[in-house]
């Protein structure tokens, strides 16, 4: 095998695409998309973001929420990613995004992704900001017979930072924490 080095690069995939909300000191609900950061512990999560109204927004209200980007949503999802909350005051609504107040934390839910992550804000390490997550909910859209997220069903996307295109996950290829007992016991 022949190696290429690439020097100090986020190549780590798959890289989820988050979106997250927040609600401004008015309550008017606002997203971003984010694609650094991920899962830290069974109740975290942390998001590397620079300098926005979302952040604004996590500094006062002390809670946001992290939905995940779907293959159906692509261009709304990018879209809050491209446009200011700070230049345009109907961001959501162009984007075609509706929201629910978060039960568990105070951040809207946008209706439109099947799967969010309610969060509240935890700590602020300059651009890392880490959530405790406070609940997981996922529309009935997305669960199997087994009440559980059906990745059948649910089309999350990947984000290739290399090219800057996002991608539908692929297929089941393998079993976790099964699989690897074939070798375990020779």
């Amino acid at each position: 095998m022949s190696r290429k080095n690439f020097g100090a690069k986020p190549f780590l995939y798959p890289q989820p695409v988050m979106i997250i909300g927040t609600y401004d000191e008015n309550g008017k609900a606002n997203a971003m998309n984010a694609a650094w950061g991920g899962i830290v512990g069974m109740n975290e999560i942390l998001v590397d973001l620079g300098s926005h109204k979302t952040t604004e927004n996590i500094i006062k209200t002390k809670a946001f929420t992290v939905s995940i980007a779907d293959a159906e949503h692509v261009v709304a999802c990018d879209y809050v990613g491209v446009e200011s909350g700070n230049k345009e005051p109907e961001k959501m609504k162009k984007a075609g995004f509706t929201t629910t107040k978060s039960e568990f934390v105070n951040a809207p839910v946008i209706n439109e992704l099947p799967l969010v992550l309610e969060c509240e804000l935890k700590e602020v390490i300059g651009n890392k900001y880490i959530g405790e997550i406070k609940n997981a909910s996922a529309d009935e859209s997305i669960l199997g017979e087994d009440g559980e997220i059906d990745l059948d069903k649910f089309s999350p996307i990947t984000y290739d930072t290399v090219h800057h295109g996002y991608y539908k996950l692929g297929e089941r290829v393998g079993n976790a924490f099964k699989d690897g007992l074939k070798l375990k016991n020779n």
